[in-house]
Parts: structure tokens; C-alpha cells; sequence
């Protein structure tokens, strides 16, 4: 008899179906850029309009140049004591044949760097509206740089890279709960615990210019993060993308209603702003989840991180740190939330066989983990952030002037207003003389 020939597994071959797939999660993850943009931009009054906006914008020229140079080498680069990644052929993108595929999957390496890309604009953005009204923009994109290269890029290596130390331990993250949401919330806590309130916080009325710009942000999000989430699969071979895709739906609906019956309860009304907030703090927990848990445990995901983030950005009254936007209410307690729920909800039957408390043999084993990897980021973020803030203070300033700030932020940095009022024909209407008998009514007409 032949001796039986054992043949190598066949390697992964490009997927022109997968790759597409990939392209276009991709431009939904760069959309949500923008989308915050607006989202926050509706938030604030009408004298920081632009700022808001540019804050997110800027971001996206950034931390680009920065990816290409050395951040993905040092997010998904080969492993170094399990803290941070450092490949030379990633430098400036120089060593990527075009159709070199990323290990053990079937796209090319410029497709996976490109989502990973996405991610790393829209985190240090999210930062941005818990410093509404007060921040210099030079020292916005001083600490935009600083904040990626130090905090980001290490985090998502530990994350997502092969090696990481959080990688490596088990923690459950899909498509960010830890990387992105803990880390850019704990950072938005650092930063403004160093910079201090807006003048007027607490006495003044900062109340949202414009709600329809909040409800169109918070609606590009919500189309945008389909991509976000579906797409941290990297393909669509085995179902738990689509997993994740009608989970983000679910979770983010339950959250809404949630967050408007704790609101309706609480407050007397629900309003636009609530069911904005509502959908971004269930996107937010299901983030990390939602590869692990059933479509009903999406449901229970949603509706306690509603409830969690609609009583949480009520405490910056309560301790009184000037969150601006609820970046800490919203993002980093949806984004705790999310991230330890995996550890009683989830079921085995998604990305992984890993159970939480309420399945398989009720062990905790999973819970810790994600405490392990939600405090370490939340920490480490947290304490970097606050030590950069200062170090740029200290230096070339963090904020405007205290006459700048009332006058308004969008004149003192950018030279702009959100809105030109002085060619509206908004004249004073006058009462023409009465017509002929046959057309008696009385006319207005501009001034």
C-alpha cells in the first residue's frame, strides 16, 4: 500500500468578495467622522459650531499622515513583550506588495490597514466633545498627535494585535468597547479634569443650537457603524459578521427606548436629544459585544447601557466636572458597560466559544478578563491623557481666553460663524397703502 501523503493546508486566497466588502466598511467607519462632527456641532452653541465640527475634521488629516509613517506599525506590527508592535516594512507603507494578503485572512494588508486607519481617526475625535468651548485648536492637534502615538496606537496592539498582552489574555472586544470607546472616555475624563469648566458651567444655559444637526449626526453614526462593527470581522465567511450586524440594530433600538422611558420617567417628556444619545450609548455597547452575545442578549445589552449612560451624564452636576457632550457619560460608561456584559451574556455560539455567567457552566472566568482589560485601558488612558493635557498647558496653553470663550471660539480661532445672518432679508416688514376696491388685502414686502 501507498504511504498516504499528507498535503498543507491550502493558504488563504485573495477574496475579491471579501475585499470589496471591506472597502466599503471601510468608507462607512471614515462617514462616521463627519457624522460626530455634526453630531456634536448641534450640541453647542452657536458661537463654537465650527470649532466642533473642525475638531473631528482635523483629526481625520492627522492622525492619517501619522498611520502611514509609523502607527500601524506599531498597532498591528510584530509583537515586542506584548505591549506595542513595530514592523519596518509598515513604515511609511513601504514593504506592502498590493495583493499581499494579511495573515490568515483574505484581504490585502492595504485593506485591513485602511479600516484599522478609521478606527484610529474617529477615537482621539470622540475625545473632542467633552472640550467643547474652551480649547485652543493648536493645542486640539498638538494633543491629537501626542494622544495616538502614546496612547491609541499601543492600546489597539494590545487590543487587536497578535501578542498584545489583552489579545493574548482572552478579552472579548469586536470592534472597540475597550480600544476605542474606554480608552477615548477615560481621555476625555483626564483631560478635562486638568483644563477645568467653561466659563458659566452650572449658571449659564448651554443648551443644544441645533437639534435637527444632532438627530442628522447621530443618523449618519448609526448608518456608519454597520460598517464599524460588521466589518471588525474581516469577511463574511461564517456568519458572525451578519451576527453582529443585527445586533448593532437591536441593541441600538433597546437602548433608545430605554433611554427614553428612564427619561420620560425621570423628566416628564422624551426628548429628540434623548433618543440621540439613547442610540449612540446602545452603538456604543454593543461594540464589544455583539460578536458574542444571541440577538437577545443584544436586547438586554441595549436597554441597561440606555438606562447606565442616561443616569451617568447626569453626575458631572453631581461632581462637577464640565463634560461638556457627555463623551464620559455616554462613551466610557457605555463602553464599560458593553465590554463586562460579555462576561454574563455571552452565549458561545458567536465569535468564539467563551460563555458568560448566565451560560454554558455559569463560570466567571470570561468576567474577569474583561474587568482585567477594561480597567487596565481605562487607567492607562485616563492618567496618560491627564499628563499630556498638562505638559501642553504648561507649554503653549490648553485654553482660550476667558474673553475669547464668551465672546465665542469660532471667531477667536477659525476668523468664521457657523452662520451669516446679515443677508437673510430679515428687513423690517411695512404695510403698503390700501389696494383698488377689487383686491383689498393687506400686503407686506421686505424693506
Amino acid at each position: 500500500m501507498a504511504p498516504a501523503i499528507t498535503l498543507a493546508a491550502e493558504a488563504p486566497k485573495l477574496s475579491a468578495a471579501n475585499t470589496g466588502f471591506m472597502l466599503i466598511c471601510s468608507a462607512l467607519v471614515l462617514l462616521m467622522t463627519p457624522g460626530l462632527a455634526f453630531f456634536y456641532g448641534g450640541m453647542v452653541r452657536v458661537k463654537s459650531t465650527l470649532n466642533m465640527l473642525m475638531m473631528s475634521f482635523i483629526s481625520m488629516g492627522i492622525v492619517t499622515i501619522l498611520w502611514v509613517l509609523y502607527g500601524f506599525s506599531l498597532a498591528f506590527g510584530t509583537d515586542t513583550g506584548s505591549i506595542i508592535g513595530w514592523t519596518s516594512d509598515f513604515v511609511g507603507f513601504t514593504g506592502i506588495g498590493k495583493v499581499e494578503l494579511w495573515p490568515g485572512y483574505t484581504i490585502p494588508v492595504y485593506v485591513f490597514a485602511t479600516f484599522q486607519l478609521m478606527f484610529a481617526i474617529i477615537t482621539p475625535a470622540l475625545i473632542s466633545g467633552a472640550l467643547a468651548d474652551r480649547v485652543k485648536f493648536t493645542a486640539w492637534s498638538l494633543f491629537v498627535a501626542l494622544w495616538a502615538t502614546v496612547v491609541y496606537f499601543p492600546v489597539a496592539h494590545w487590543v487587536w494585535g497578535t501578542g498584545g498582552w489583552a489579545f493574548e489574555l482572552g478579552v472579548i472586544d469586536f470592534a472597540g468597547g475597550t480600544a476605542v470607546h474606554i480608552n477615548a472616555g477615560a481621555a476625555a475624563l483626564g483631560v478635562i479634569l486638568v483644563i477645568g469648566k467653561r466659563v458659566g458651567f452650572k449658571k449659564d444655559p448651554m443648551r443644544p443650537h441645533s437639534l435637527p444637526l444632532v438627530m442628522l449626526g447621530c443618523g449618519l453614526l448609526w448608518f456608519g457603524w454597520f460598517g464599524f462593527n460588521a466589518g471588525s470581522w474581516l469577511g463574511n465567511d461564517d456568519g458572525v459578521g451578519a451576527l453582529m450586524f443585527i445586533n448593532t440594530q437591536i441593541a441600538t433600538a433597546a437602548a433608545m427606548l430605554a433611554w427614553l422611558a428612564y427619561e420620560k420617567i425621570r423628566h416628564g417628556a422624551f426628548t429628540t436629544l434623548g433618543a440621540a444619545s439613547g442610540a449612540v450609548a446602545g452603538l456604543v455597547a454593543i461594540t464589544p459585544s455583539g460578536g458574542a452575545v444571541s440577538p437577545l442578549g443584544a436586547i438586554a445589552v441595549g436597554a441597561i447601557a440606555g438606562v447606565l449612560c442616561a443616569m451617568a451624564v447626569g453626575l458631572k452636576y453631581k461632581f462637577g466636572y464640565d463634560d461638556s457632550l457627555d463623551v464620559v457619560g455616554v462613551h466610557l460608561v457605555g463602553g464599560v458597560a458593553g465590554s463586562l456584559l460579555i462576561g454574563f451574556f455571552a452565549s458561545g455560539g458567536g465569535q468564539s466559544d467563551a460563555t458568560g455567567v448566565f451560560y454554558g457552566d455559569h463560570s466567571f472566568d470570561q468576567l474577569w478578563k474583561q474587568c482585567a482589560g477594561v480597567f487596565a485601558v481605562l487607567a492607562y488612558s485616563l492618567v496618560v491623557s491627564a499628563i499630556l493635557a498638562f505638559l501642553i498647558d504648561k507649554t503653549i496653553g490648553m485654553r482660550v481666553s476667558e474673553d475669547e470663550e464668551i465672546t465665542g471660539i469660532d471667531q477667536a480661532e477659525h476668523a468664521e460663524t457657523a452662520y451669516d445672518f446679515s443677508g437673510a432679508g430679515g428687513g423690517a416688514a411695512r404695510i403698503l397703502p390700501a389696494a383698488p376696491a377689487a383686491d383689498t388685502a393687506t400686503k407686506k414686502v421686505d424693506a
